[in-house]
């Protein structure tokens, strides 16, 4: 039912897109023949949008992968560097809950690990919402920031690095077998706003996948049991992205790009100074306002690098059939 409804939706965009550019076409042509300016500038306005609805539309076809349409998990987590590369993380975790606000999506802190300063050492969010995973899948990797840190009182320029993990939640029509011999399960007490309760009771959870070395963690409950239930929803989520990577050449791509948090394995940066620049070293794309990027301005690096890797799997398919 919810790929029906979604298939659906798309293709009564897409109708919808028909109707409007028909009627819009009636509309300059009388505009034209009444010599009507404003009313001609009026529909070239609707055509520009009309235009842009179709773009996003086309882009959202990409969205074909098999879990492309799941809600995901994006997990955060600060590089070599202390406090710069922590700080750096908190602006990830800002800039992606900014991105999925902006579009209508659920966002949940699932768990979050402070830094000792400033900043986080890890965190994971929840984001619900159409296409989720398909869209924030093209973030995986390390992303680097450069600018001149607040916490240097030389003013000095610092290079932070900080990589970024998208796996696809998973319901229960996906079979995932896991042994409980397969896991370490320790608790520990809930960090953050919460009163007595996070300083007094170890209900957070961390589960270890031991063959995998996978582990999770869901602190998000005041009971310790439904923080256990959700971190082994979140546990089958990764091992089902680890299957789906096997499948997808790009996504493994990805996947060996990601093995150090730092030079040389970055998929964009984040230039604040001496110059304003973000660029994306997948796709070549640019953009010189980084406050808008970390703002949550993500469309069209997601765009770019999902049209990317759609080709690349295309091109790999042919090769293989030829």
């Amino acid at each position: 039912m919810r790929e029906r409804t979604m298939i659906a939706n798309q293709v009564e965009g897409v109708e919808q897109i028909e109707r409007d550019l028909d009627s819009t076409a009636e509309l300059v042509e009388l505009a034209e023949m009444e010599g009507d300016e404003a009313l001609v500038s009026e529909a070239a306005q609707t055509l520009r949008a009309l235009a842009e609805d179709a773009h996003a539309r086309q882009i959202e076809s990409l969205l074909s992968g098999e879990a492309d349409s799941n809600d995901c998990y994006v997990e955060v987590n600060a590089g070599a560097g202390g406090t710069e590369a922590q700080d750096w993380a908190e602006m990830l975790l800002r800039m992606y809950t900014r991105w999925a606000e902006r579009r209508g999506y659920k966002v949940t802190l699932m768990e979050s690990s402070e830094g000792e300063q400033a900043g986080i050492k890890s965190a994971t969010l929840n984001v619900v919402g159409p296409n989720a995973y398909g869209w924030l899948k093209t973030e995986a990797g390390v992303h680097r920031l450069v600018r001149i840190s607040p916490f240097d009182a030389a003013a000095r320029r610092q290079t932070s690095f900080a990589s970024v993990w998208v796996y696809p939640v998973v319901d229960d029509s996906i079979e995932i077998e896991i042994n409980d011999s397969d896991l370490r399960v320790d608790t520990f007490r809930a960090s953050g706003a919460g009163g007595q309760h996070v300083n007094k009771t170890d209900s957070a959870i961390r589960i270890t996948h031991i063959p995998t070395g996978i582990v999770v963690a869901c602190q998000t409950d005041r009971s310790q049991h439904r923080n256990r239930a959700t971190a082994m929803q979140m546990l089958k989520a990764r091992l089902y992205e680890a299957e789906l990577q096997k499948r997808e050449a790009a996504a493994a791509a990805n996947e060996a790009a990601k093995t150090d948090i730092g030079w040389g394995h970055q998929i964009r940066s984040y230039v604040l100074a001496p110059y304003q620049l973000v660029k994306d070293l997948r796709t070549g794309v640019e953009k010189g306002n980084p406050d808008a990027v970390l703002d949550g301005a993500l469309d069209d690096f997601m765009s770019a690098s999902l049209a990317q890797r759609v080709g690349a799997t295309r091109s790999e398919a042919s090769a293989s059939a030829q």
